[in-house]
């Protein structure tokens, strides 16, 4: 029996696993203007079939376990029209059905233990006109495969026009030969000197903590599994945007496939998919001469990981790129299929593993199309689109006019709305990063004009161009003044006004004041999420200190490291933590809840706006934890900043997702404070619950949310109906 090739296996497993799908249907269309001769056709595609193993093969299974069956040649003999039948003519009147027709044509399912992976169809328009389609399974072919395709289906129809079979040289090698040569190569993985086991350590160690998925812009969670439902984006570079990327590639040792990947991988990464964006793409796979002709399933897939850590320049990040790319390459012999099985990634049936955005680069040899006597024929774009990944880009190129592009997309995840808008900040974003390389990628454009319009419009009635050289407490309390009697924060059923939780908060003040609470004093805050916390944070503040969170869920040796190195002066808590703030802290303890009887009013303001805010601590490179500070004129400048865009309001009902000691935490409760708004306080629990989450949006009638992708991707997949929420973040 003839083994599957690697590659071949894990086709056949998804073919077991999902079903007979289109999904790795490989479809070709053709416009054939002429006198076509059909029976020529004919005799020309069962001529293919013969000198090419692999279009008749099946794949059966014995013992389950699937192996290459190659369909024996026909009988001397038999004509050689005869022997089995791909080809289906279908007139077609009117021409308005060929579209539909097409797509159905190109969504043809194979059974893959039976039939044999390559169907055409040939639609009749008329006497001179003809549309022919090519479908063949992914298990028996690749991209490059069509080159030889094409070429080999000229050669035959020319003869059999002639009334001679067509008159080639054998094929040196078929794929089962491939197959077997495959395995010898790659060796044993028990043997540490074998080709397998060395290449296998390069991608173990590349490949090391690589995230699972990406977090990308959709439209709408994933499916349980993926439908392979797609769409297709066409689109062109400027001429003159190419003509940069070609001279910074030659001026830098780099491919234009480099420089492309490197624009996508920034893309990605500004759209918040993190610094750490894996991408695939694929190899020919025909390391050898003998198999420059042969129609086979060859190609390799190669994730090419791309860190953007540190905000590099375009031109910096071209060189991590290129020695990225480059080892990848010298180590593009392992199967992909095999790299998935040691590695282990976490699997499921809605996404790809190891990535989920490919990238394809071709030198743009297949679009030449055919050649046949007597016909004009011209490449057709068909219908019925699948999906393999979340996106696809892909570039071919065009011999000196250019790249041909494309973006495929998953109907699962995205709109076409939302495909197209993807191509366009791609296209801004290559014009910024080729147009200035040295600059950090973080501040090339994403905005196209008019978008920048409405970014930087003021929006009338908004304070916000108000608050420069204001700390935070102080705008708070100017909002105080004027909406006294607003609810400010709500926690389940318990609620304080702007005067109750300006209040407390001076009560708290005063209390730190005391204790020698001044400027640049950082006091902590150990605290479950709760209405103390409103009142604790901004009393710290106008005691003028600022804050240090200590997540009372987190390790008591953590908290006990962060209250040292931060040197703390005081720490705020509460009577469940007690216990645990005197074990992290030898200093002054005040309980939250014990903060009333001192002064009702404002203390004096002792702070600047240059004064710190908090210092939060973030796992730090080194394992232990380190501290980030922000002032409050940072803050402040954040809404300023994007005032015009949100239109925040008095009217705003916001939700503390985040705990208080994440960072997103301060956009959610000051954004709430200083418009006017109403923060509610989301418990613990409640923020892991999609469903409950859901509920307390409902029941609050929640206007802005700040999610991170993942938790928004469990949120989408529920009810819109009752919601108020108008802005994510």
């Amino acid at each position: 029996m003839i083994p599957l090739s690697f590659a071949q296996q894990r086709l056949w497993f998804l073919n077991r696993l999902e079903g007979a799908t289109a999904t790795y249907n490989i479809p070709v269309g053709l416009r054939l203007t002429g006198p076509l001769d059909t029976a020529a056709l004919r005799a020309a595609l069962h001529d293919l079939t013969i000198r090419h193993e692999s279009l008749r093969t099946v794949f059966p299974e014995r013992d389950g376990a699937p192996y290459q069956q190659v369909l024996a040649e026909p009988g001397t003999g038999v004509p050689p029209a005869e022997g089995w039948d791909i080809l289906t003519v279908r007139p077609l009147t009117p021409r308005d059905q060929l579209e539909e027709e097409l797509a159905a044509a190109a969504r043809h399912t194979f059974d893959l233990t039976a039939e044999v992976p390559l169907h055409a169809w040939l639609f009749e328009l008329g006497p001179q006109e003809r549309v022919l389609l090519l479908v063949l399974h992914h298990i028996a072919a690749d991209g490059w495969s069509l080159a030889p395709l094409t070429r080999d289906l000229a050669t035959a129809y020319t003869a059999r026009l002639a009334g001679q079979a067509p008159d080639w040289a054998p094929l040196p090698v078929q794929y089962a030969d491939y197959t077997l040569w495959q395995r010898e190569l790659l060796g044993s993985e028990s043997d540490p000197a074998s080709l397998v086991s060395q290449q296998l350590d390069h991608w173990r160690t590349t490949l090391a903590g690589l995230p699972s998925e990406l977090a990308l812009p959709v439209d709408r969670a994933r499916p349980t599994v993926a439908t392979g439902c797609g769409g297709r984006v066409p689109f062109q570079l400027d001429p003159a945007v190419f003509a940069r990327i070609t001279a910074l590639a030659k001026e830098e040792g780099v491919t234009v496939f480099m420089v492309v990947q490197a624009a996508i991988a920034t893309l990605l990464c500004r759209l918040g998919a993190g610094t750490d964006i894996p991408l695939g793409t694929p190899v020919a796979g025909r390391t050898d001469v003998a198999l420059d002709d042969l129609i086979g399933f060859f190609v390799n897939t190669l994730v090419l990981r791309t860190d953007l850590s540190g905000d590099p320049s375009f031109r910096a990040l071209l060189h991590r790129v290129k020695a990225t790319d480059l080892g990848a390459f010298a180590h593009q012999d392992v199967p992909f299929e095999r790299l998935v099985e040691v590695l282990n990634p976490e699997r499921s049936m809605n996404r790809h593993p190891l990535f989920q955005v490919m990238v394809t680069f071709d030198d743009g040899a297949v679009a030449a199309g055919i050649e046949l006597p007597g016909i004009t024929a011209t490449a057709l774009e068909t219908a019925g689109e699948r999906a393999k990944f979340d996106l696809a880009f892909g570039f071919s190129d065009q011999g000196g006019q250019g790249l041909g592009c494309s973006l495929e997309f998953s109907a699962d995840l995205f709109d076409p709305a939302s495909a197209e808008a993807l191509v366009r900040r791609f296209q801004l974003l290559l014009d910024a990063l080729t147009d200035q390389p040295d600059q950090p990628i973080g501040t090339a454009a994403l905005l196209d004009a008019a978008e920048l319009a409405v970014v930087d419009r003021p929006v009338p009635g908004l304070p916000a161009h108000e608050w420069d050289g204001l700390t935070l407490h102080r705008i708070f309390e100017q909002r105080a003044a004027l909406t006294p009697d607003a609810v400010a924060v709500s926690f389940g059923a318990q609620e304080l006004t702007y005067r109750q939780l300006n209040e407390r908060a001076n009560q708290l003040a005063h209390r730190l004041r005391a204790l020698g609470v001044g400027p640049e004093s950082l006091v902590g805050v150990c605290l479950d999420r709760g209405l103390d916390l409103a009142p604790t944070l901004i009393g710290v503040l106008k005691a003028g200190g600022a804050y240090v969170p200590l997540d009372p869920t987190y390790p008591a040796d953590r908290l006990e490291y962060i209250a040292a190195d931060a040197a703390l002066t005081a720490l705020v808590t509460e009577q469940a933590h007690r216990e645990l703030a005197a074990a992290v802290f030898d200093g002054p303890v005040l309980l939250a809840e014990e903060s009333a009887g001192g002064p009702l009013t404002d203390p004096a303001p002792v702070t600047t706006e240059d004064n710190a805010v908090y210092v939060i601590y973030t796992s730090g490179s080194t394992g232990r934890p380190k501290g980030c500070t922000l002032t409050h004129a940072n803050v402040v400048r954040l809404f300023t900043a994007t005032d015009g865009y949100f239109g925040f309001g008095a009217q705003d009902v916001w939700a503390l997702f985040f705990s208080y000691a994440f960072d997103f935490s301060v956009w959610e409760f000051w954004g709430a404070l200083l418009y006017g708004g109403r923060l509610v306080v989301v418990p613990h629990d409640t923020a892991r619950a999609p469903e409950e989450l859901h509920q307390l949006l409902v029941e609050q009638q929640v206007t802005v949310l700040n999610q991170t992708p993942s938790a928004f991707r469990s949120l989408a997949n529920l009810p819109t109906g009752d919601l108020a929420v108008r802005a994510v973040v």
